[in-house]
């Protein structure tokens, strides 16, 4: 049964986005397909209990996604989305009623169906362009919206991606889809820019190498580098739910280039990481 969103749902992520602090964000995949946890949180109450398990280890925010965006797959239809994503949803707030969730869609109608059921984020992986109702799905909801970079979609993605400056044209595109978000009334706009969505390594290195340009826009930064394939090719860990060291790499060093929000799997690891990393900053200025 969904719920009528109570006083304040869609505030508590935006007041989280105005503190000082970086945010981990824990990743929910409910489906099939997901190349590093595909299958293993079909079932609403498994999926709930690990969403438990993360708000334990310190995440701030569960992001609840029903369809892959893995390189090579395949796109549902919004009802299957909807049916995979809302009794998650559902069953997280009952378990833990104060939980931030966000919704990974770039489906307005599933936007609006995990708001109206809790939910009070939106990580829209097309920045908008997707569907044309929903920046003002977003706006009306009074909810931050993450927009992210992709080259291409997520079946052809990863065949030959190629840019001239890969930091100028992702930095230019986030700035003009924020600007769009905000023109649209959009309050709260946080920027990814796509870790390894339409990027090869040398890509994402230099991302990642100056992601301070992504800073400057004055928006907060986003990271999603979990497990991805590009730390695999340079530790030779080919088994993506072992690559938690990398991934704790990329984490800790965004942190310091100005990210402040961190879209893992592992979140102990990289919660105690970022706990380390921020007083060492702290301490330093």
């Amino acid at each position: 049964m969904s719920r009528t969103p109570a006083a304040g749902d869609n505030e508590r992520a935006g007041t989280l986005l105005a503190g000082p602090g970086p945010l981990v964000v824990g990743i929910l995949n409910v489906t099939p397909d997901s190349f590093s946890d595909g299958g293993d949180f079909l079932d609403p109450e498994a999926a709930a209990s690990h969403a438990a398990a993360m708000l334990d280890e310190g995440a701030e925010i569960i992001d609840v996604g029903g369809e892959s965006t893995r390189p090579g797959s395949d796109p549902v239809g919004q009802e299957d989305e909807i049916r995979r994503v809302i009794p998650v949803i559902e069953e997280i707030l009952s378990t833990c009623p104060g939980a931030v969730i966000s919704v990974d869609t770039y489906r307005s109608g599933t936007a609006e169906a995990a708001l109206e059921a809790g939910a009070s984020l939106v990580n829209d992986v097309s920045a908008l362009r997707a569907d044309p109702r929903m920046a003002s799905v977003v706006a009306q909801a009074g909810c931050p919206v993450v927009l992210m970079h992709m080259k291409g979609e997520p079946k052809t993605m990863q065949r030959e991606p190629r840019y001239e400056d890969v930091v100028r044209e992702v930095r230019d595109f986030l700035a003009r889809r924020a600007e769009y978000a905000v023109a649209a009334g959009v309050e709260d706009v946080v920027v990814d820019p796509g870790i390894g969505f339409g990027k090869n390594l040398g890509h994402n290195l230099a991302l990642l190498h100056d992601l301070d340009a992504i800073v400057d826009l004055g928006f907060p930064v986003l990271l999603g580098a979990s497990r991805k394939r590009f730390i695999g090719r340079i530790t030779g860990v080919q088994e993506a739910r072992e690559r938690v060291f990398g991934t704790v790499a990329t984490t800790v060093l965004a942190y310091e280039r100005g990210a402040r929000l961190f879209r893992v799997h592992d979140v102990r690891a990289n919660r105690e990481a970022l706990a380390v990393a921020e007083a060492v900053v702290r301490g330093t200025r």
